[in-house]
């Protein structure tokens, strides 16, 4: 029988990577709206999911990350999107930074708890030995299916447009399968398609 985690997810499936499926059933605490409730993936199926990894609560660059992303949140929104951030604090921990910081304040997403860790170490972003998470980011597709990840050290802050633009990209090849998109493709340029004939000539 193969080894499993706390969630029953079998441990040569993990750490997640592309291609992969996100269990429904993994569930977690979000605080979000004043509340904190539990959530699991299956209540964001059918919808993008952008799951926004980042090391810790009163911090110093996670506050500017998820503020990038508050100012943005409207336009993943219109994508049929929703952001989850996750750290490893409790989610009573999230509502006092929410209500003691002027930037987190301006957060509307669910700020996901991962205290027990097991979130981190499905996804590879854990640090075992800080018990915190590096800066990961996982775009999830309606049907639970990873399409991207970026994980930074915990140094280096992300790009909310960024990562934005990797959900468009995300989308446009779901939405169009002869389609891929180039470098630094946005929305509105041509797309490619993968065709013999251009071999060496692009």
């Amino acid at each position: 029988m193969d080894e499993t985690c706390a969630c029953g997810c079998a441990a040569d499936s993990i750490p997640f990577t592309i291609g992969d499926v996100v269990p429904e059933e993994i569930d977690f605490s979000v605080f979000q709206n004043g509340d904190i409730i539990t959530k699991s993936f299956n209540d964001y199926r059918g919808k993008w999911t952008v799951l926004f990894f980042y090391p810790g609560d009163f911090t110093f660059v996670c506050p500017t990350e998820l503020a990038e992303l508050a100012d943005l949140y409207a336009k993943f929104q219109a994508e049929e999107a929703e952001i989850i951030a996750v750290s490893t604090d409790s989610a009573f921990v999230h509502k006092a930074w929410h209500d003691t910081s002027e930037s987190i304040a301006k957060v509307e997403y669910p700020m996901a708890s991962d205290q027990n860790h097991a979130l981190s170490y499905l996804f590879g972003t854990l640090i075992p030995e800080e018990g915190k998470s590096l800066r990961g980011t996982f775009i999830i597709s309606p049907d639970g299916v990873i399409k991207s990840i970026e994980v930074n050290d915990n140094a280096i802050g992300r790009c909310a447009a960024e990562t934005l633009r990797k959900l468009k990209a995300a989308k446009y090849v779901s939405n169009n399968p002869a389609n891929v998109c180039p470098a630094s493709w946005v929305e509105g340029d041509d797309a490619m398609t993968e065709d013999i004939d251009l071999v060496g000539k692009i």
